[in-house]
């Protein structure tokens, strides 16, 4: 965390181009054999986007093209952001930490993956302690030089960045700021906004961690 960073900037337009897309809709849906109810605390498109169409380069794994996939049977969450992030990043991510401590034997199910958006300074040398301070052996840090790559990726997420220079030679980076569930068959089931709490990140992946639930979540929601 580098405090000395530019803070986060209001969206550029094309997070804007997704909002009508975004069903901010609390999926009521049955647990188990139907004897409760979950209310997820995230944001479903309908219907589920695939963004697995687009691999980067992951440091984490020597470079090898990751593309955006849970493992069999488990869940990948996704989060677009920069290293010296002074608050919105750090803050996501410790939430993550947190609600990954709180699954217990089943966050070995579930991945973390931190794409950089602002790869000038994000390096090999940074961006793996980064992700990893965070998710430990779960997490890759994805990083390209290849601006087109890195915004049509983002773009599938709904995600958006701006990184630009001031008037003194400071870069400032503007990003948006949620944090995206990615299924095993690279469909995008969830997308938290910023400040979603731990406890909430955590009951949504344990219901989605249930493979009944999860397929019933993917039925109502894909045509």
């Amino acid at each position: 965390m580098h405090p000395t960073t530019s803070p986060t900037r209001p969206l550029p337009h094309r997070a804007t181009r997704w909002a009508g897309l975004l069903c901010a809709l609390s999926l009521m849906v049955a647990t188990g054999c139907g004897s409760s109810a979950h209310t997820l605390s995230g944001m479903v498109r309908q219907p589920l986007p695939a963004v697995d169409t687009v691999a980067l380069p992951d440091l984490t794994g020597g470079d090898a093209p990751f593309a955006f996939r849970a493992p069999e049977g488990g869940l990948l969450l996704v989060y677009f952001g920069y290293t010296f992030c002074p608050d919105i990043c750090p803050t996501t991510l410790s939430d993550v930490k947190a609600a990954l401590e709180r699954l217990g034997d089943d966050a070995s199910r579930v991945e973390v993956a931190f794409v950089t958006v602002d790869p000038a300074r994000d390096t090999a040398e940074n961006l793996g302690g980064y992700i990893g301070f965070f998710a430990g052996e779960a997490g890759h840090a994805l990083r390209t030089e290849d601006p087109v790559t890195l915004e049509t990726a983002a773009e599938g997420f709904g995600a958006s960045y701006e990184v630009t220079t001031n008037a003194e030679g400071e870069i400032e980076v503007g990003h948006s700021a949620n944090l995206y569930v990615v299924d095993d068959q690279g469909r995008l089931l969830l997308t938290w906004p910023f400040g979603t709490s731990a406890e909430a990140l955590t009951a949504d992946l344990q219901y989605l961690l249930d493979s009944e639930s999860t397929t019933e979540m993917q039925r109502k929601v894909t045509p």
